[in-house]
Protein backbone atom coordinates (compact mmCIF):
# COMPACT_ATOMS: atom_id res chain seq x y z
CA UNK A 1 0.00 0.00 0.00
CA UNK A 2 1.53 3.37 -1.11
CA UNK A 3 1.41 6.14 1.44
CA UNK A 4 -0.17 9.30 0.68
CA UNK A 5 2.49 12.28 -0.07
CA UNK A 6 1.03 15.55 1.70
CA UNK A 7 2.25 18.73 0.84
CA UNK A 8 3.71 21.63 3.38
CA UNK A 9 2.91 23.03 5.54
CA UNK A 10 2.89 19.56 7.69
CA UNK A 11 2.38 21.97 11.28
CA UNK A 12 -0.05 24.67 12.00
CA UNK A 13 0.95 26.82 14.53
CA UNK A 14 -1.48 28.98 16.72
CA UNK A 15 -0.42 32.33 15.60
CA UNK A 16 -2.97 34.26 13.22
CA UNK A 17 -3.37 37.43 11.54
CA UNK A 18 -6.97 38.47 13.81
CA UNK A 19 -5.11 36.77 17.03
CA UNK A 20 -2.42 39.06 16.39
CA UNK A 21 -4.61 41.94 15.78
CA UNK A 22 -6.93 41.21 19.10
CA UNK A 23 -3.60 40.96 21.40
CA UNK A 24 -2.65 44.03 20.18
CA UNK A 25 -5.72 45.58 21.05
CA UNK A 26 -5.47 43.73 24.50
CA UNK A 27 -2.55 44.96 25.57
CA UNK A 28 -3.49 48.49 24.32
CA UNK A 29 -6.80 47.97 26.95
CA UNK A 30 -5.00 49.44 30.06
CA UNK A 31 -3.95 52.28 28.73
CA UNK A 32 -6.96 53.15 27.27
CA UNK A 33 -8.55 53.12 30.38
CA UNK A 34 -5.76 55.11 32.14
CA UNK A 35 -6.58 57.49 29.32
CA UNK A 36 -10.47 57.78 30.42
CA UNK A 37 -9.62 58.09 33.84
CA UNK A 38 -7.05 60.66 32.82
CA UNK A 39 -8.62 63.08 29.91
CA UNK A 40 -12.30 61.89 30.41
CA UNK A 41 -14.80 60.36 28.45
CA UNK A 42 -14.10 61.45 24.92
CA UNK A 43 -11.67 58.67 24.75
CA UNK A 44 -14.57 56.40 24.78
CA UNK A 45 -16.17 58.42 21.53
CA UNK A 46 -13.45 58.44 19.33
CA UNK A 47 -12.82 54.85 20.20
CA UNK A 48 -16.38 54.11 19.45
CA UNK A 49 -16.52 57.05 16.25
CA UNK A 50 -13.19 55.72 15.18
CA UNK A 51 -14.18 51.61 15.07
CA UNK A 52 -17.41 52.02 13.54
CA UNK A 53 -16.20 54.83 10.57
CA UNK A 54 -13.19 51.99 9.99
CA UNK A 55 -15.74 49.03 9.63
CA UNK A 56 -18.02 51.28 7.24
CA UNK A 57 -15.03 52.30 5.13
CA UNK A 58 -13.71 49.12 4.75
CA UNK A 59 -16.78 47.22 4.11
CA UNK A 60 -17.58 49.60 1.87
CA UNK A 61 -14.16 49.54 -0.15
CA UNK A 62 -14.17 46.01 -0.35
CA UNK A 63 -17.72 45.59 -2.05
CA UNK A 64 -16.40 48.10 -4.70
CA UNK A 65 -13.10 46.05 -5.02
CA UNK A 66 -15.63 42.68 -5.09
CA UNK A 67 -13.62 41.70 -2.21
CA UNK A 68 -14.94 39.23 0.55
CA UNK A 69 -16.10 42.06 3.15
CA UNK A 70 -16.83 39.45 6.26
CA UNK A 71 -13.46 37.49 5.97
CA UNK A 72 -11.22 40.82 5.48
CA UNK A 73 -13.36 42.36 8.00
CA UNK A 74 -12.49 39.48 10.91
CA UNK A 75 -9.00 39.89 10.64
CA UNK A 76 -9.30 42.80 12.87
CA UNK A 77 -6.95 45.00 10.98
CA UNK A 78 -9.42 47.85 10.86
CA UNK A 79 -9.69 47.67 13.96
CA UNK A 80 -6.15 47.71 15.06
CA UNK A 81 -5.82 51.13 13.04
CA UNK A 82 -9.09 52.38 14.41
CA UNK A 83 -7.85 51.96 17.83
CA UNK A 84 -4.18 53.50 17.21
CA UNK A 85 -5.70 56.78 15.99
CA UNK A 86 -8.45 57.14 18.17
CA UNK A 87 -6.09 56.88 20.97
CA UNK A 88 -3.49 59.15 19.19
CA UNK A 89 -6.03 61.69 18.57
CA UNK A 90 -7.19 64.52 21.20
CA UNK A 91 -9.99 63.65 23.71
CA UNK A 92 -12.59 66.14 22.73
CA UNK A 93 -11.69 65.97 18.61
CA UNK A 94 -15.19 66.70 16.87
CA UNK A 95 -16.62 63.29 15.27
CA UNK A 96 -15.97 64.80 11.78
CA UNK A 97 -12.11 65.10 11.86
CA UNK A 98 -11.58 61.21 13.36
CA UNK A 99 -14.01 60.19 10.61
CA UNK A 100 -11.76 62.01 7.94
CA UNK A 101 -8.70 60.51 9.41
CA UNK A 102 -9.78 57.17 9.52
CA UNK A 103 -10.98 57.73 6.14
CA UNK A 104 -7.73 58.43 5.04
CA UNK A 105 -6.50 55.76 6.94
CA UNK A 106 -8.34 53.07 5.75
CA UNK A 107 -8.73 53.88 1.88
CA UNK A 108 -5.77 56.12 1.05
CA UNK A 109 -3.20 54.50 3.17
CA UNK A 110 -4.20 50.53 3.11
CA UNK A 111 -7.51 49.93 0.44
CA UNK A 112 -5.96 51.72 -2.54
CA UNK A 113 -2.20 49.79 -1.88
CA UNK A 114 -4.08 46.48 -2.35
CA UNK A 115 -5.43 46.14 1.62
CA UNK A 116 -3.47 44.43 4.37
CA UNK A 117 -0.09 43.35 3.93
CA UNK A 118 0.72 45.96 0.77
CA UNK A 119 0.47 48.88 2.10
CA UNK A 120 3.62 50.67 2.36
CA UNK A 121 3.00 53.32 5.10
CA UNK A 122 1.40 52.23 8.89
CA UNK A 123 -2.42 53.65 7.78
CA UNK A 124 -3.11 55.03 11.72
CA UNK A 125 0.06 56.91 11.19
CA UNK A 126 -0.64 58.12 7.72
CA UNK A 127 -4.31 59.47 8.83
CA UNK A 128 -2.69 61.18 11.98
CA UNK A 129 -0.50 63.17 10.01
CA UNK A 130 -3.08 64.36 7.17
CA UNK A 131 -4.95 65.58 10.11
CA UNK A 132 -2.52 66.84 11.95
CA UNK A 133 -1.16 69.23 8.90
CA UNK A 134 -5.00 69.92 7.74
CA UNK A 135 -6.16 70.89 10.46
CA UNK A 136 -3.53 72.01 13.17
CA UNK A 137 -6.31 74.13 15.73
CA UNK A 138 -8.96 70.88 15.98
CA UNK A 139 -5.47 68.50 17.26
CA UNK A 140 -4.13 70.87 19.72
CA UNK A 141 -7.82 71.01 21.72
CA UNK A 142 -6.30 68.24 23.97
CA UNK A 143 -8.09 67.56 27.30
CA UNK A 144 -6.45 68.23 30.32
CA UNK A 145 -5.44 65.47 33.21
CA UNK A 146 -8.06 65.64 35.68
CA UNK A 147 -5.97 67.29 37.93
CA UNK A 148 -6.16 70.42 36.04
CA UNK A 149 -9.25 70.60 34.75
CA UNK A 150 -11.60 73.37 36.54
CA UNK A 151 -14.59 71.05 34.93
CA UNK A 152 -15.46 67.89 33.60
CA UNK A 153 -18.34 66.38 31.10
CA UNK A 154 -20.23 63.40 31.54
CA UNK A 155 -19.70 60.64 29.02
CA UNK A 156 -23.48 62.24 27.23
CA UNK A 157 -21.90 65.68 27.30
CA UNK A 158 -19.08 64.20 25.34
CA UNK A 159 -20.83 62.79 22.87
CA UNK A 160 -22.89 66.31 22.37
CA UNK A 161 -19.96 67.99 21.89
CA UNK A 162 -18.18 65.31 19.01
CA UNK A 163 -21.71 65.75 17.05
CA UNK A 164 -22.44 69.16 17.91
CA UNK A 165 -19.42 71.16 18.99
CA UNK A 166 -22.11 72.37 21.87
CA UNK A 167 -20.70 72.89 25.61
CA UNK A 168 -22.74 72.83 28.70
CA UNK A 169 -23.81 76.04 29.58
CA UNK A 170 -20.94 77.94 31.68
CA UNK A 171 -18.39 75.56 30.19
CA UNK A 172 -15.63 76.84 28.08
CA UNK A 173 -13.14 74.84 25.90
CA UNK A 174 -9.63 77.09 27.80
CA UNK A 175 -11.47 74.91 31.31
CA UNK A 176 -11.43 71.55 29.22
CA UNK A 177 -8.15 71.59 27.25
CA UNK A 178 -4.63 72.51 27.94
CA UNK A 179 -1.37 72.23 25.72
CA UNK A 180 0.89 69.02 26.03
CA UNK A 181 4.56 69.24 27.82
CA UNK A 182 5.62 68.84 24.75
CA UNK A 183 4.13 71.62 23.14
CA UNK A 184 4.65 73.97 25.88
CA UNK A 185 8.52 72.94 25.98
CA UNK A 186 8.69 73.86 22.39
CA UNK A 187 7.18 77.71 22.71
CA UNK A 188 8.54 78.36 25.90
CA UNK A 189 11.92 77.21 24.36
CA UNK A 190 11.17 79.76 21.63
CA UNK A 191 11.25 82.03 24.19
CA UNK A 192 14.09 82.58 25.95
CA UNK A 193 13.49 80.39 28.80
CA UNK A 194 15.27 77.39 30.29
CA UNK A 195 14.35 73.37 31.04
CA UNK A 196 13.76 74.25 34.64
CA UNK A 197 12.30 77.28 34.64
CA UNK A 198 9.99 75.69 32.02
CA UNK A 199 9.31 72.18 34.07
CA UNK A 200 8.26 73.98 37.03
CA UNK A 201 4.92 74.71 35.41
CA UNK A 202 1.66 72.41 36.23
CA UNK A 203 1.21 70.37 33.54
CA UNK A 204 4.56 68.90 34.30
CA UNK A 205 5.29 65.71 36.40
CA UNK A 206 7.55 64.14 37.85
CA UNK A 207 9.73 62.82 34.28
CA UNK A 208 7.33 63.98 31.41
CA UNK A 209 3.50 65.68 30.88
CA UNK A 210 1.12 65.06 34.16
CA UNK A 211 -0.96 62.80 32.83
CA UNK A 212 1.43 61.36 30.22
CA UNK A 213 3.98 59.84 32.41
CA UNK A 214 1.11 57.11 33.76
CA UNK A 215 -0.33 56.62 30.45
CA UNK A 216 3.50 55.92 28.96
CA UNK A 217 3.76 53.31 31.43
CA UNK A 218 0.85 51.49 30.74
CA UNK A 219 1.73 51.50 27.64
CA UNK A 220 4.93 50.32 28.39
CA UNK A 221 3.37 47.29 30.14
CA UNK A 222 0.71 46.55 27.16
CA UNK A 223 4.29 46.71 25.00
CA UNK A 224 6.10 44.34 27.78
CA UNK A 225 2.87 41.99 27.67
CA UNK A 226 3.41 41.46 23.22
CA UNK A 227 6.95 41.00 24.09
CA UNK A 228 5.99 37.46 26.42
CA UNK A 229 3.28 36.74 24.07
CA UNK A 230 5.81 36.41 21.53
CA UNK A 231 3.09 39.22 19.30
CA UNK A 232 6.45 41.57 18.44
CA UNK A 233 10.34 41.22 18.80
CA UNK A 234 12.34 43.50 21.42
CA UNK A 235 14.25 45.28 18.17
CA UNK A 236 12.42 47.72 17.23
CA UNK A 237 10.98 48.93 20.60
CA UNK A 238 14.61 48.25 22.03
CA UNK A 239 15.97 50.43 18.84
CA UNK A 240 13.32 53.20 19.07
CA UNK A 241 13.74 53.76 22.62
CA UNK A 242 17.49 53.59 23.19
CA UNK A 243 18.64 55.77 20.23
CA UNK A 244 16.12 58.49 21.64
CA UNK A 245 17.18 58.14 24.84
CA UNK A 246 20.75 57.97 23.77
CA UNK A 247 20.72 61.48 21.74
CA UNK A 248 18.56 62.93 24.30
CA UNK A 249 21.02 62.46 26.94
CA UNK A 250 23.80 63.56 24.89
CA UNK A 251 22.55 66.79 24.28
CA UNK A 252 20.66 67.40 27.81
CA UNK A 253 24.88 66.55 28.69
CA UNK A 254 25.52 69.42 26.18
CA UNK A 255 23.18 71.94 27.72
CA UNK A 256 20.57 71.28 30.16
CA UNK A 257 19.09 74.21 30.21
CA UNK A 258 18.08 74.54 26.79
CA UNK A 259 17.51 70.46 26.51
CA UNK A 260 15.41 68.11 28.28
CA UNK A 261 16.34 64.83 29.29
CA UNK A 262 16.07 61.12 27.84
CA UNK A 263 13.25 60.33 30.91
CA UNK A 264 11.18 63.59 29.76
CA UNK A 265 11.21 62.23 26.20
CA UNK A 266 10.58 58.88 27.26
CA UNK A 267 7.46 59.47 29.35
CA UNK A 268 5.79 62.33 26.66
CA UNK A 269 4.10 61.91 24.03
CA UNK A 270 3.61 58.87 21.78
CA UNK A 271 7.05 57.37 22.26
CA UNK A 272 6.04 54.83 24.05
CA UNK A 273 3.01 53.92 21.31
CA UNK A 274 5.30 54.62 18.44
CA UNK A 275 7.61 51.99 19.88
CA UNK A 276 5.40 49.14 20.65
CA UNK A 277 2.20 49.73 18.43
CA UNK A 278 3.22 51.28 15.37
CA UNK A 279 7.07 50.97 14.26
CA UNK A 280 6.48 47.12 14.81
CA UNK A 281 4.03 47.03 12.46
CA UNK A 282 5.38 43.81 10.32
CA UNK A 283 3.81 45.61 6.52
CA UNK A 284 5.64 48.52 7.01
CA UNK A 285 8.41 48.14 9.11
CA UNK A 286 11.44 46.56 8.16
CA UNK A 287 11.13 42.38 8.55
CA UNK A 288 15.03 41.48 9.38
CA UNK A 289 16.09 41.69 12.09
CA UNK A 290 19.34 43.87 11.74
CA UNK A 291 17.39 46.03 9.82
CA UNK A 292 14.95 46.68 12.08
CA UNK A 293 17.54 47.82 14.85
CA UNK A 294 18.69 50.01 11.84
CA UNK A 295 14.58 50.93 11.46
CA UNK A 296 14.20 52.27 15.19
CA UNK A 297 17.05 53.58 15.53
CA UNK A 298 17.02 55.69 12.56
CA UNK A 299 12.70 56.45 14.45
CA UNK A 300 14.27 57.36 17.65
CA UNK A 301 16.58 59.55 15.98
CA UNK A 302 13.98 61.47 13.89
CA UNK A 303 11.79 61.87 16.82
CA UNK A 304 14.29 64.05 18.55
CA UNK A 305 15.00 65.81 15.65
CA UNK A 306 11.58 66.44 14.86
CA UNK A 307 10.79 67.37 18.74
CA UNK A 308 13.64 69.75 19.46
CA UNK A 309 14.54 71.20 15.94
CA UNK A 310 11.64 70.75 13.83
CA UNK A 311 8.12 72.70 13.47
CA UNK A 312 5.49 70.01 15.42
CA UNK A 313 6.10 69.26 18.98
CA UNK A 314 5.80 65.77 18.67
CA UNK A 315 7.38 63.69 15.48
CA UNK A 316 6.38 60.28 16.11
CA UNK A 317 3.65 59.83 13.38
CA UNK A 318 6.46 61.74 10.54
CA UNK A 319 9.33 59.77 12.19
CA UNK A 320 7.33 56.48 11.13
CA UNK A 321 6.13 57.38 8.05
CA UNK A 322 9.89 58.41 7.14
CA UNK A 323 11.41 55.48 7.79
CA UNK A 324 8.45 53.62 6.28
CA UNK A 325 10.05 55.07 2.97
CA UNK A 326 13.18 53.91 4.25
CA UNK A 327 12.33 50.37 5.21
CA UNK A 328 12.87 48.62 1.74
CA UNK A 329 16.17 49.89 1.29
CA UNK A 330 17.12 48.63 4.66
CA UNK A 331 15.26 45.30 4.34
CA UNK A 332 17.95 45.20 1.05
CA UNK A 333 21.14 45.92 2.70
CA UNK A 334 20.46 44.01 5.78
CA UNK A 335 18.73 40.92 4.36
CA UNK A 336 20.42 37.38 6.12
CA UNK A 337 22.55 35.79 4.45
CA UNK A 338 21.08 32.59 2.46
CA UNK A 339 22.03 29.18 3.70
CA UNK A 340 24.62 27.51 1.74
CA UNK A 341 25.93 30.74 0.26
CA UNK A 342 29.04 32.66 0.83
CA UNK A 343 28.81 36.41 1.01
CA UNK A 344 31.59 36.56 -1.50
Amino acid sequence: MTNPVISSPHVHGPANVSGVMLRVVYALLPAIAGCVWLFGWGVVVNLLVAITAALVFEAAFLALRRRPIIITLRDGSALVTAVLLAVALPPLAPWWLVTVGVLFAIVFAKQLYGGLGFNPFNPAMAGYVLLLVSFPQEMTNWAAPAALRSGDLGLVQVLLHSLTGALPTGTTMDALSSATALDTLKVQLGMAHTVSEIRGGPIFGLFGGRGWEIVNGLILLGGLWLLWRRVITWHVPAAVLGSLALIATLFHLINPELYAGPLFHLASGGAMLGAFFIATDPVSGATSPRGQLVFGAGMGVLIYVIRTWGGFPDGVAFAVLLMNMAAPAIDYYTQPRVYGHNRG
